[in-house]
């Protein structure tokens, strides 16, 4: 279990990051990133900040590479922020949490069609359809509303 102070750094080291890849960085490579969280190791020498990114796998691949040309610039942030004796050297991953979960919302959504186009009963003038219930992809962005 980490430690109070190395999850104190991770955040810090998560706030600095997004801040300065928001307002400070101006390599043109780094653009629809955002900062999900990050993880310092035990000994507080390595951080692991992973992101998401947003675009097609090339300028994913693109804006990866701009994070590893700034990382240097973004890690003097991070030791300005910190004052500590030593400053964690930054690691940048990719997170892919969010972009399966939108892939799982759509597969979900596309077997609730096909069902729901399978057991429709006959056009009968008497009977009451239901109204429909929010698909999973609106469940999805209320959730996302409420967590900001």
């Amino acid at each position: 279990m980490p430690s109070h102070r190395s999850l104190r750094m991770a955040e810090a080291i998560r706030e600095v990051v997004s801040s300065a890849i928001l307002f400070e960085v101006s390599d043109p490579r780094v653009t629809g990133i955002t900062v999900l969280r990050s993880e310092v190791t035990s000994d507080l020498r390595n951080a692991t900040v992973y992101v998401s990114i947003m675009g097609t796998d090339q300028e994913q691949t693109l804006a990866m590479k701009g994070l590893q040309s700034a990382s240097g610039f973004l890690q003097a942030k991070v030791a300005a922020r910190l004052q500590t004796r030593s400053t964690p050297h930054l690691t940048f991953k990719r997170d892919v949490g969010i972009k399966r979960s939108i892939e799982m919302s759509k597969i979900i959504d596309d077997a609730l069609a096909l069902d729901r186009s399978q057991h429709q009963p006959d056009s009968d003038p008497t009977t009451v359809s239901e109204p429909a219930g929010l698909t999973s992809s609106e469940i999805l962005h209320d959730e996302e509303a409420v967590e900001d």
